[in-house]
């Protein structure tokens, strides 16, 4: 198969067909109630002494070994039998799935619902972003919790009254975006107590989430002994900062500029030195939104000598090019930025044609602005906290 088909293919096959999901929350089942999307009785509230059986019967399941004819029994939201020819009583709810694929559900390992960030908010939160991934067949996520003055006890237990609204499965990863011994003690109640155990540091951002090497070798270290897997957003920040004053030099204040001052040589080098580092320490890395050549290399390469690193693209930049960043229209221009940026044309391919060979292994990322605030919303654009009243965009 062509490596371009891929991502098309997995999207189709994912909206083909999605399992029934059950969920816990009373409050994101009220919510499905109140806008009419209830799946029989009891999960709109009213109590059934029918037990939850349902019999989805001859689709092609898919996993990740192989692929068969099956019907795929469930009990009370608990797979129970995956065999050709089930029998069941009459009391079983039965879906004909002939002609469709039958997919576990799908996990996405990367959002931000309910995320504040640099004067604007994602508009999904934990019910309608969740209701989204629902009806598409992803069936949990994790989410990334941002401390508060970089306490990650307060940026918990914030993500925890945002998650009352949960209407799926969800679990947590931690960004820490400052290190002292607070933080240290921190992570190990978080792990040991809350069980979460992945925990993000920002390369970049400068000025707002960034950390220094000195303090990412601090959070490597404590990941090693806490058994947790440290991740990288892995941009130059430095060089980042420096390429933003250019731009400004240069007037160039558009969605262009924010490509052009943060190019894929600062990706790959960011990626290299965490992986580095990481090796030194003896630890795994997971790197997210992996958008470059450059940054797919030092990951291949790395996984080739044995390194335990894992490597996250993005849809965007498995399928698009920079080519929308310098579209005339501010306002389309705009959807278009993120960071690290969408590349140069060839960048999509390569990263498409690593996802296949396994150079790269997961996907995600939802992050989801309004496109209103994004006009109105500096740092989206192009800078970060400290120079952004710098800039004035004519929206």
């Amino acid at each position: 198969m062509d490596s371009s088909s891929i991502p098309q293919l997995l999207l189709y096959l994912l909206s083909l067909f999605s399992l029934i999901h059950t969920s816990s929350s009373v409050s994101g089942s009220n919510q499905f109630c109140d806008a009419g999307i209830g799946y029989g009785e009891s999960s709109c509230g009213i109590s059934s002494s029918v037990t939850s059986k349902l019999l989805i019967k001859g689709g092609t399941v898919v996993n990740a070994h192989r692929k068969e004819v099956a019907d795929v029994y469930v009990e009370d939201g608990i797979i129970v039998a995956v065999k050709p020819n089930i029998r069941v009583g009459d009391d079983v709810t039965m879906l004909d799935a002939t002609g469709k694929f039958v997919m576990p559900g799908g996990i996405d390992p990367h959002t931000h619902l309910a995320f504040g960030f640099m004067d604007t908010e994602t508009v999904d939160d934990f019910f309608t972003g969740q209701a989204a991934a629902l009806a598409g067949g992803t069936t949990m996520h994790i989410d990334f919790v941002i401390p508060i003055d970089g306490s990650l006890t307060a940026g918990f237990e914030a993500y925890e009254k945002k998650a009352k609204k949960a209407c799926m499965d969800y679990g947590f990863h931690i960004a820490i975006t400052k290190w002292d011994e607070t933080v240290s003690r921190e992570m190990e109640v978080i792990v040991k107590e809350k069980g979460i155990n992945s925990f993000k540091f920002f390369m970049a951002y400068k000025g707002a989430l960034m950390i220094n090497d000195e303090l990412l070798l601090e959070g490597l270290k404590k990941c090693k002994s806490l058994g947790a897997l440290a991740m990288v957003h892995a941009e130059n920040g430095d060089a980042v900062y420096e390429g933003q004053k250019r731009m400004i030099e240069l007037g160039i204040t558009g969605p262009e500029g924010h490509a052009l001052s943060r190019p894929a040589v600062l990706e790959g080098e960011a990626t290299s030195r965490a992986i580095r580092l990481a090796a030194f320490v003896n630890t795994p890395l997971y790197v997210v939104h992996v958008m470059s050549i450059d940054a797919m290399e030092e990951i291949a390469k790395a996984r080739k000598a044995g390194q335990r690193v894992i490597g996250e693209p993005v849809v965007s930049g498995l399928v698009l090019d920079e080519s929308w960043l310098w579209h005339p229209d501010f306002e389309t221009a705009s959807k278009y930025v993120m960071s690290p940026p969408i590349r140069a044309r060839g960048h999509d391919k390569a990263l498409q044609a690593a996802l296949s060979r396994g150079a790269l292994q997961v996907r995600h990322y939802y992050s989801p602005f309004n496109q209103l605030k994004l006009l109105n919303c500096v740092a989206l654009c192009l800078l970060v906290s400290e120079i952004r009243e710098a800039i004035s965009f004519q929206t």
